[in-house]
């Protein structure tokens, strides 16, 4: 089955930035709507930024102004462009998506998450 792939997580200074990247493992028709979700150790899984399947955007307060959720319709991809890192970002972080098949069927699905970690 096709599953989500994420990639770009890593260790990054305060201040930095990172850039998250979403992909199906499999050719796919089209990504519709998705987003980016953090989960950091003892807390609860959260929405960072979703995207519609429009390009309109929302944001959580606390990434406003520093991360950017985009989306490349032909390449079927989704990111996360996160500048200005700090601490408090550390976390898994998640991709999201509603898509659907070259067999036009749709699916909902979680990326396995990829670490992000901001530390001096």
């Amino acid at each position: 089955q096709v599953q989500l792939v994420e990639s770009g997580g890593g260790l990054v200074q305060p201040g930095g930035s990172l850039r998250l990247s979403c992909a199906a493992s499999e050719r796919i028709f089209r990504i519709d709507a998705a987003g980016w979700y953090r989960q950091a150790p003892g807390k609860e899984r959260e929405l960072v930024a979703d995207i519609t399947s429009g390009g309109s955007t929302n944001y959580a307060d606390s990434v406003k102004g520093r991360f950017t959720i985009s989306r490349d319709n032909a390449k079927n991809m989704v990111y996360l462009q996160m500048n200005n890192l700090d601490p408090e970002d550390t976390a898994v972080y998640y991709c999201n998506a509603d898509f659907i098949t070259y067999g036009r069927r749709r699916y909902v699905k979680w990326g396995q998450g990829t670490q992000v970690t901001v530390s001096s």
